[in-house]
């Protein structure tokens, strides 16, 4: 397994990055999303891959960040989406709008993606909903209605479903409970989840 590709960015289209390491150019897919932060071309790029092996290919998937990687892995593990549905929704939602969507049951936000029809937007959301129950964290639609004064969303209930978005990117419960703690509750949930795999992302 290639965890990582680090050298000079040579080549970029839609949809790919080729980046130059020993001599060698390998060709990256990847999302819009990480196209968008990539530096010009001729500077320095890291990306988080992933190597897929067919019968009839090997294809390298690469991405700007760690979490993305992440979000595509737990796509791609759903019955029926494959890595161009992983990357369109990519393209289309950050990772942080992804797992919001998933811990919510929003299944109409991931139908935004090119080619994700509502049934199986539908089965994204329930399928690593399930996955999230099973590693021990609640989904968003499960915590009970934290409300602060005026109807407004208490602290606590953000933090909560901050964790169990990081769960839906493949953080265990207990990792991202700890990292969410270390910062203001109060603070909107894809912030929190922002600043924790900002906070996450520099361990690795």
């Amino acid at each position: 397994m290639i965890y990582s590709v680090n050298g000079t960015l040579i080549h970029i289209e839609p949809g790919v990055a080729v980046v130059e390491c020993g001599g060698v150019g390998l060709k990256c897919l990847t999302s819009m999303g990480t196209l968008r932060t990539l530096p010009q071309v001729g500077e320095k790029v890291k990306l988080y891959t992933q190597l897929n092996v067919r019968e009839d290919a090997m294809d390298l998937f690469g991405f700007a960040t760690r979490a993305e990687l992440n979000c595509f892995r737990m796509l791609t593990a759903v019955s029926g989406v494959g890595p161009r549905v992983g990357l369109a929704i990519l393209s289309e939602l950050s990772p942080e709008q992804v797992a919001l969507a998933v811990a919510a049951g929003d299944s109409k936000t991931l139908s935004r993606a090119n080619g994700v029809g509502p049934k199986l937007a539908q089965r994204i959301a329930l399928e690593l909903k399930d996955k999230v129950k099973k590693m021990g964290a609640p989904g968003a639609a499960e915590l009970p209605p934290a409300q602060g004064m005026g109807g407004v969303p208490s602290a606590a209930g953000n933090a909560a479903n901050a964790v169990s978005a990081l769960a839906v990117l493949g953080y265990t419960p207990a990792e991202a409970a700890a990292v969410v703690a270390q910062f203001d509750s109060a603070l909107p949930t894809e912030e929190l989840i922002r600043l924790s795999l900002k906070a996450m992302g520099s361990k690795f």
